[in-house]
């Protein structure tokens, strides 16, 4: 442009210099759909039971190995605005429901590359717009129809029940040792769980990470698991009260800046006596209330601590003020700002507090099995750092499943029998449509192929003779058959339970399906030149942009 000083024209003379601007399908659509495609094909390998792990490396050289699609489009940074849309679908899916992030992002970007297909054969997009509404629609309705028989009322208390729903959830991220995480995680959720399970606070159960072991050395406490040691000598404390102080235990400075002027060494030992018996004096108010432990959220002072020890007082320190309330909730303590004397009802109660060792790691246990809601703690134990974030995960899904459990327990058959039979049914809603929406309902029907389809290329089955297959049985009226992995066979789900909650599916649906439409909408890009002038290097402290 500048070499021949010719003036810009169109477009280009209204926007700055520097923007980029593409229109039209061939530009703009395409483009966008081949980048959404680039994405699913990304996690679509990690989808189930035996998806392959993927291994992210983000900008501050943390590595991650996982093949829980969430965690894997968080750190991949993705740039392009159209496939952004697509992470935030699986992003919106996650925070509402805590699993099947994974079937959102790769089924909307199987959806867009059906989308692709029919432009290519000279569909307009509002046309698929309009046609992928009608279907997401029908499919919502037959899901609701597949529902299994006496599945919406269940007792969230019973553990059987609950980890047949759950198991699905945590085989996708674990696949072989779901069932031991399954009944861990249950466990914790139901002595959590409070009178109303609706109200079911997924922070109530805490993972605590300790390497060394396996996982059949993991266990689920009733209380908190800190890392960290007391800081006194006293390690054990059985039914005692428990006061909790934010500001730290220690002789507090005076606000006011003063000067001492001391005329003879009696007056300096005077001095520092006085100070030694406020310190007392203090600790002593705390042990006259009947409080045994002392939880402070900051420092502990030398001399508070050794005042402590003459009373007997057990010395806790937590720094994270999120774990600090967490303890409060455990305790029922309420936290008080400064060291005073506390009021009786300020005082928590635990029923044990002890130190133990954990593999080389030293923790504190606090129990409090009286109490009602109070928090439960899964420790898990692994052999490297990265399978136990593995396993976090999982155990977060499965808490997340119980979650959704609480408020909607209705199932739905797992192991791609929902999908084939909603191919099978929308497929069928598709010919009785007339006008062009009708090819686009035809290949959302198609899309759903996906997931058989990779759970069974993931499992190294063919693909094509499984898919064949659960559509003749399906055909036949058996709409609970799903694909057994383990044998490669097509199995009835009901006497595998193999079970999805109804409410994961259907979100993960509707936001893909959201999703795609969105991307489908856009017939122009129009980005402007990125601001600022040339990158500053990336400091060597390991900062980033944040």
């Amino acid at each position: 442009m500048v070499g021949f000083n010719m003036q810009p024209y169109g477009i280009q003379s209204m926007l700055k210099e520097g923007h980029k601007h593409l229109s039209g399908l061939d530009e703009a659509v395409l483009k966008n759909i081949d980048a959404c495609k680039q994405l699913s094909t990304i996690t679509r390998t990690s989808l189930g039971p035996n998806g392959m792990n993927k291994m992210v490396i983000n900008h501050l050289d943390k590595l991650f190995v996982t093949n829980d699609a969430a965690t894997i489009v968080n750190e991949l940074e993705v740039q392009h605005p159209a496939a952004k849309i697509l992470v935030l679908a699986g992003k919106a899916q996650q925070e509402e429901i805590g699993d099947g992030a994974n079937l959102t992002i790769s089924f909307a970007g199987e959806l867009l590359q059906g989308a692709e297909e029919l432009i290519r054969m000279g569909l307009h997009p509002s046309e698929i717009i309009s046609g992928y509404s009608k279907a997401i629609n029908k499919a919502i309705e037959i899901l609701a129809e597949l529902v299994e028989n006496g599945s919406e009322n269940m007792d969230v208390r019973d553990k059987e029940q609950v980890i047949s729903r759950m198991k699905a959830a945590v085989a996708s991220k674990q696949f072989g040792l779901e069932d031991t995480i399954s009944s861990l995680v249950a466990d914790a959720c139901i002595q959590v769980c409070p009178k109303n399970p609706a109200n079911f606070n997924v922070d109530n159960v805490r993972v605590a990470k300790l390497l060394g072991g396996g996982l059949h050395n993991s266990t689920v406490v009733r209380g908190l698991v800190l890392k960290g040691d007391a800081s006194g000598t006293i390690k054990r404390m059985e039914k005692a009260k428990v006061a909790v102080f934010v500001g730290g235990v220690d002789t507090s400075a005076t606000e006011t800046k003063g000067t001492v002027l001391i005329h003879s060494a009696e007056q300096l030992e005077n001095y520092s006596k006085t100070e030694e018996a406020k310190v007392e004096e203090l600790i002593k108010a705390v042990a006259d209330s009947g409080a045994e432990v002392i939880v402070s959220g900051a420092a502990v002072g030398e001399m508070a601590l050794h005042f402590c020890e003459r009373y007997k007082l057990m010395v806790l320190k937590i720094s994270s003020k999120f774990e600090l309330r967490r303890f409060c909730r455990t305790t029922g303590a309420v936290a008080m700002l400064k060291l005073s004397q506390p009021n009786p009802d300020d005082l928590g109660y635990v029923d044990s507090v002890s130190v133990e060792e954990i593999g080389g790691a030293r923790v504190t246990i606090v129990k409090n099995e009286e109490g009602g809601n109070s928090v439960s703690t899964v420790v898990l134990r692994g052999s490297t750092d990265s399978i136990l974030d593995d396993l976090e995960r999982a155990v977060d899904d499965g808490v997340n499943t119980y979650k959704a459990m609480c408020k909607d327990s209705r199932i739905v058959p797992g192991a791609a029998a929902t999908e084939i039979e909603l191919a099978k049914r929308v497929k069928e809603f598709s010919f009785k449509e007339t006008g062009l929406d009708q090819y686009a309902i035809a290949k959302f029907a198609e899309s759903f192929e996906l997931v058989p389809r990779t759970l069974a290329e993931n499992a190294g089955l063919n693909a094509m003779e499984i898919i064949s297959s659960l559509y003749a049985e399906h055909a036949s009226g058996n709409t609970k058959v799903g694909i057994h992995l383990d044998g490669g066979v097509c199995k009835d789900v009901s006497t595998m339970s193999i079970w999805d909650l109804h409410v994961t599916k259907s979100f993960a649906l509707k936001y893909a399906a959201d999703a795609a439409c969105t991307v489908l909408r856009v017939d122009q890009i129009i980005m402007s030149k990125p601001a600022g002038g040339p990158r500053k290097p990336q400091s060597a402290g390991g900062m980033d942009e944040d």
